[in-house]
Order: C-alpha cells, then structure tokens, then sequence
C-alpha cells in the first residue's frame, strides 16, 4: 500500500517502511506524529483519489531526528559597479520513519 502526503507545501510517495526528510515538524525524536493531508491511496489495482484529501485516511510516522541541510550560497554582482554579495542558508528539517499507512 502506498500514498501521497503532503507536507509543508512539499508532496511525497510514501510506503510502509520510508526514511524521509521533510520540513521542520515540532517535537521530539522518537514520538509519533500523523500526516493527515493524504491525497491519494493505491493499493494493488485499486487508487482512491482525494478531492482534494482522501476522507478517514491518514498516515503515521516516527520522528527520527532533526537536522540542518547543506548550505546553499546566494551570490548577487552588478558588474562593473564593484557590488558584491554572498549569503548561506541551511533549511532546518525532520527525519521521519512512515510506520502505517491507514486508508
């Protein structure tokens, strides 16, 4: 059984069993959270299509840690006006185990 959740304005395939990272969710390593936001179901030859959400279905997940990804620069030069600029970012996220997917 698979689905598609969404999450902080990002969609994701999820099974049974999936390691991902998503934007930062509160709480503490090792509790449990639910993604209510499903929009499909699929099982075998049979797909549930939201609209937009599948009703009473849900999906259940373990948080596993929380990070920080790698820096992204941000460069801005006009040429010939000597104007430079250099920024770094990292986006905080969550890694997240999917333990059962409810339809």
């Amino acid at each position: 059984m698979f689905s598609i959740v969404e999450q902080g304005g990002f969609q994701y395939k999820v099974t049974t069993g999936d390691v991902l990272e998503i934007p930062l969710v509160d709480g503490e390593a090792g509790s449990v959270i639910t993604l209510d936001r499903v929009l499909l179901v699929g099982e075998g030859d049979t797909i549930k299509v939201g609209t937009p959400v599948v009703a009473g279905a849900s999906v259940t997940a373990e948080i596993v840690e929380h990070g920080r990804g790698q820096k992204v620069l941000v460069m801005k030069k006009h040429r010939r006006k000597d104007y430079k600029r250099k920024n770094g970012h990292r986006q905080d996220f969550t890694k997240i185990k999917i333990t059962a997917v409810n339809a």
